[in-house]
């Protein structure tokens, strides 16, 4: 099959990588808007759709998933498709994704109205897990240590709500620690004022998370999260130290590649509930309860490509072991254009 693919084009997504592959292979591709007015009418022709959409961009959480849908009704191959992302950056979303794949979900609590979230903060033991729907790098999640704190909470959630994304400048300290630790502290300040803006966007255009109450049973004793990245019954896994200090792994930039951390139940976890729920791609985060038994966090179709591209490697269905490094990108466009996704 002759394939003409159409890329939304965002600088520094995946995007990047997947114009290379098409360029290298010299299979027709076109870069699109997928914001512009007459979109549909640009994709009349095409074969496929990729568009690597984020939860820091209003616009794509706009119009993505719907320019998506419809390109997957005129018959083109999506990426993410609507099996993949329909949960995207929503945990509330995933939380009933998870239970009816039958995933081991670490214990969640939503309650839509302001009596039920009273009653519960009143009767519940701590400390729980507070989290808002929208958010990555643990942002927006935070220990309830007393109930106290848990009514705070209530009277916020169904009061004025919260504001999901953060500050400007917010974190910037510790964005600034980092890049300066991996010497990428001049790209950093280059990106900055376009940084700002996006967030400044995002907080005047997205409303206040309010009307809902979602806890997550705190899961004690864990020095790391493990993240699985699957991709097309591919398994890519690292884990994440938690930060000095704190109970959150996810942000933490403090990945480990030792396999000797992995354990093999959150790989064939991850295997088998993507394979239910027939998504192209999703990452996973899992951390363990007391009686050793690993649980599903969160899960995503988002995730950062360079850091599954420096796994050594990555485990078959039948958890079989293939060295080498693999951009994830690559492996996303290859299945999507051979059938495969």
């Amino acid at each position: 099959m002759q394939h003409r693919v159409a890329i939304h084009d965002r600088p520094g997504s995946f995007s990047d990588r997947w114009r290379v592959w098409c360029e290298e292979r010299r299979i027709p591709h076109v870069v699109v808007d997928g914001l512009a007015p007459d979109i549909i009418g640009t994709l009349r022709g095409c074969t496929a759709l990729l568009w690597h959409f984020s939860q820091n961009e209003s616009a794509d959480l706009l119009a993505a998933r719907h320019v998506l849908t419809a390109a997957e009704l005129m018959g083109l191959r999506v990426f993410p498709d609507a099996a993949t992302s329909w949960h995207f950056d929503d945990k509330i979303a995933q939380k009933y994704l998870l239970e009816a794949a039958g995933a081991p979900l670490a214990p969640v609590t939503v309650l839509y109205d302001r009596a039920s979230a009273e009653r519960w903060a009143a009767s519940a033991t701590f400390p729980k897990v507070f989290k808002l729907r929208r958010g990555a790098g643990s942002v927006n999640v935070r220990l309830i240590r007393s109930r106290r704190e848990a009514a705070s909470l209530v009277r916020q959630a169904f009061g004025a709500g919260f504001v999901p994304y953060r500050g400007a400048l917010a974190g910037a300290a510790q964005r600034v620690a980092s890049a300066r630790a991996s010497g990428g502290l001049g790209a950093l300040v280059r990106r900055a004022p376009s940084a700002v803006a996006r967030r400044l966007r995002l907080r005047r255009s997205v409303p206040p998370e309010v009307g809902y109450l979602y806890v997550q049973d705190y899961l004690p004793g864990n020095a790391f999260d493990t993240r699985v990245t699957v991709i097309g019954g591919r398994a890519f896994s690292f884990t994440r130290n938690v930060r000095p200090g704190d109970f959150r792994a996810s942000g933490s930039g403090s990945i480990d590649y030792d396999r000797g951390r992995i354990d093999p139940r959150c790989l064939r976890i991850a295997l088998d509930v993507t394979r239910r729920i027939r998504a192209q791609s999703c990452a996973f985060d899992f951390a363990f309860a007391e009686d050793g038994t690993p649980r599903v966090l969160e899960v995503s179709y988002g995730y950062k490509a360079s850091a599954v591209h420096a796994c050594e490697g990555y485990w078959d269905e039948g958890l079989d072991w293939h060295p080498g490094h693999c951009w994830p990108q690559d492996l996303i466009i290859q299945d999507l254009l051979e059938g495969g996704a």
